[in-house]
């Protein structure tokens, strides 16, 4: 769903355009990104085609009028930061076309530090919106949750499946993963294959990771006792009613037959061959369609499932969001105003909000230990490991430090003292980030305590 789909005057279709985008449908681009790449790449189509030129055979000099067009001519002119959005489509789609063999290279050069001449350049500030710890309760159990905003049970809840709702929010939040990274979970990834119980977890995040970049996640225990009632009552049931799509699909499928290597790898049958997968280096493709064959039926591997036994895409993730707002708006009442902010809440605000919340907490850390010890003692080695940025950069997968840096303008919260506001979040239950600062910090499960 969600797919654009580009047609001709004919009413046949443009190609490489509908290829590209069913690559990005199955790579669980968002619908709000694919109908933003549709208008960008059909606009340059178009313009192309005035000049003589296609999508192909357009050059350097073609791209670059382009974005002069879009910025100075066009009918409606756009904005620097508009047109770099513009230059991301256009980049993911010439990265395609040379995938694909279509064509060589990218039509544009690299310039200085690697960057590419067809954006402009300019680093923008990163648009950090976090969570107070009442307004993320208030998400996940009446948002997503179905409660009443008292915090009791609403009768008149009709939602579909609030406690995988809530335990993919609770998920979310406690492992600062992306929604590309936590919704395409597996449940050998977190070793919900043996005894079926939830317990803190630690694997590595690969192909599913932005750009592929491997990282350790950590799933605290909070996170993972969250999954209980959605593993034991919502789960088993969604599953069985999708047998008969599961059995009817079955050549469609990845149909492992048994798992290795303390489920580090599967091994099952992939379009008619015996094949050995690493989970690691599963891509969300793969992911979607991996089923363990249990002798009683096909079970699929993914943690958070949907109708026909799906691994839930971007786009119904949406929809779910979108529905606990409208839910919240409506319980919003007098007094809890603040519970909400201007515009829907995004599941990257779980990100942004793990990612303070820990930098408070290690700063704190940082600074009670040299208060212990007293600042002369403190080594530079020993300032340089424990550095709380460097630590969430580590946790967040942040390619450069800059990224995380631009967290510290955040680090004064202005409605309380910072360290009362972080021992809440600490003992209300949910967001245990002293359990999770400790891993953070010990580098390795071996290193000696002082």
């Amino acid at each position: 769903m969600g797919t654009p789909i580009v047609l001709s005057e004919s009413m046949t279709p443009v190609e490489p355009l509908c290829s590209w985008f069913r690559e990005l449908s199955l790579d669980r681009r968002s619908v709000k990104t694919m109908r933003a790449y549709a208008y960008t790449t059909t606009m340059l189509l178009r313009f192309l085609l005035a000049r003589g030129a296609d999508l192909t055979s357009a050059t350097e000099t073609d791209l670059q009028e382009f974005r002069r067009w879009r910025l100075d001519d066009a009918e409606q002119t756009i904005s620097e930061a508009a047109w770099d959005r513009d230059a991301a489509a256009i980049g993911s789609l010439y990265d395609f076309l040379v995938r694909r063999g279509m064509i060589a290279r990218r039509p544009w050069r690299a310039t200085g530090r690697g960057r590419r001449s067809l954006s402009t350049g300019v680093s923008r500030d990163l648009r950090v919106r976090h969570m107070g710890l009442e307004q993320y309760l208030f998400l996940r159990d009446v948002g997503f949750g179905g409660l009443a905003a008292s915090a009791g049970l609403d009768e008149r809840f009709r939602g579909w499946r609030p406690h995988r709702n809530r335990a993919a929010c609770e998920l979310a939040l406690l492992t600062g993963m992306r929604i590309q990274e936590w919704s395409t979970v597996l449940l050998p990834e977190l070793g919900l294959l043996g005894d079926g119980q939830a317990r803190a977890v630690e694997f590595e995040l690969g192909a599913c990771a932005k750009f592929g970049r491997p990282r350790r996640v950590y799933v605290p225990a909070d996170a993972a006792e969250l999954l209980g009632p959605y593993l034991l009552l919502e789960r088993p049931e969604i599953v069985a009613k999708a047998q008969s799509v599961l059995r009817r699909r079955r050549r469609e499928l990845f149909v492992v037959t048994r798992l290795e290597a303390d489920g580090a790898k599967v091994r099952g049958l992939l379009d008619g061959a015996v094949v050995t997968r690493s989970v690691r280096g599963m891509d969300p493709r793969l992911r979607r369609l991996a089923v363990l064959e249990t002798g009683d039926g096909l079970d699929p591997l993914a943690l958070f499932v949907g109708t026909g036994g799906r691994m839930l895409t971007a786009s119904g993730w949406d929809r779910v969001r979108w529905a606990a707002w409208d839910r919240m708006r409506a319980q919003a009442g007098d007094g809890q105003a603040g519970l909400l902010p201007g515009r829907c809440w995004v599941f990257h605000d779980l990100r942004h909000t793990f990612a303070l919340r820990l930098l408070i907490y290690l700063t704190e850390l940082a600074l009670q230990e040299l208060q212990r010890r007293g600042a002369s003692m403190a080594t530079l080695l020993e300032h340089m490991s424990g550095n709380p940025l460097l630590q969430v950069q580590r946790r967040l997968g942040h390619a450069s430090p800059a990224t995380t840096y631009r967290y510290i303008r955040y680090l004064k919260d202005p409605m309380r003292d910072v360290a009362q506001a972080f021992r809440a979040w600490t003992v209300a239950g949910g967001a245990t980030y002293a359990e999770i600062a400790r891993h953070a910090l010990d580098g390795q499960a071996d290193a000696p305590q002082r």
